[in-house]
């Protein structure tokens, strides 16, 4: 399986005319038939590197890779399904050791999946905070889209940072993409806009693991890679209620954070997802 992805994906990045086919970052990638959750596996196998044992950074991305999981991982510990025929995966990046001079990681994956789909047509959108959905849109690309129809979940992202002291050790997120599995309702598989013949999950992982390069090259750019995100982002309809008071959505902050206006007054609405 492994060996299959990194020959597709050399071969998407050639044809995209993307010079980094000349160069690509050294990936260490681990693939499995099945496992209970690629997050678990990531953290053993980042346990068992004596390399990282101290303080040192990671030098190089690496990722594992199934066709299932049995027991996937999602926002606020919530399962995930997993079944074959999707990509499932789970990576640690080399990110910024200064966590407040780096790009949201959750943006700058969200923005680097949202162009491998848009290279295929796919009007798909941002959902803060970590989901990106598939959606015919009434606005244009100036700015953020209304809907006038309910989205359908496309991908699902599982953002965190790996902390030591002040400093970034590295960037670890996981990735759950529909491709050509069943799925929920609600959700939707590549597979539906796309066709059979463009969901075949070994090219799509090629693909997740461009938009983790993506994001790894922008890192150290957070008002572009916010800037990006915004103009995919897709606001509620109605506003949010909170402490009693309706706020309107307005926009993000370049740490990932969904800015909130009511009035001349404004707030920051931020999600953890927890340490790496």
């Amino acid at each position: 399986m492994i060996g299959a992805v990194a020959a597709l994906r050399r071969r998407r990045l050639a044809a995209d005319g993307d010079p980094r086919a000349l160069d690509l970052p050294p990936w260490r990638l681990r693939g499995l038939p099945v496992c209970a959750s690629t997050e678990t596996e990531l953290d053993r196998w980042l346990a068992s590197d004596p390399r990282l044992a101290g303080d040192d950074p990671l030098r190089a991305p690496r990722a594992v890779i199934a066709r299932r999981q049995r027991h996937g991982h999602g926002q606020q510990g919530r399962a995930w399904s997993s079944p074959a025929g999707g990509v499932w995966l789970s990576a640690a990046l080399p990110w910024p050791a200064e966590v407040g001079m780096a790009a949201s990681l959750g943006l700058a994956v969200a923005v680097g999946l949202c162009l491998r789909l848009e290279i295929r047509g796919l009007p798909v959108r941002i959902k803060w905070p970590n989901d990106l959905v598939l959606i015919h849109a009434t606005g244009g690309r100036a700015g953020p889209s209304r809907v006038d129809r309910r989205p359908l979940k496309l991908a699902g992202l599982l953002p965190r940072l790996r902390l030591r002291g002040r400093g970034c050790r590295w960037a670890r997120v996981g990735v759950g993409l529909n491709v050509a599995n069943r799925v929920p309702p609600g959700a939707v598989a590549l597979a539906a806009p796309l066709g059979p013949g463009q969901a075949a999950p070994l090219p799509w992982c090629g693909e997740a693991l461009t938009a983790l390069e993506w994001a790894m090259a922008w890192a150290g750019r957070p008002e572009a890679v916010c800037a990006l995100a915004e103009q995919r982002l897709l606001l509620p309809g109605a506003p949010v209620r909170l402490d009693g008071e309706d706020w309107q959505p307005a926009g993000l902050t370049t740490d990932g954070g969904l800015r909130l206006v009511s009035g001349g007054r404004q707030r920051v609405l931020r999600r953890g997802f927890g340490a790496g």
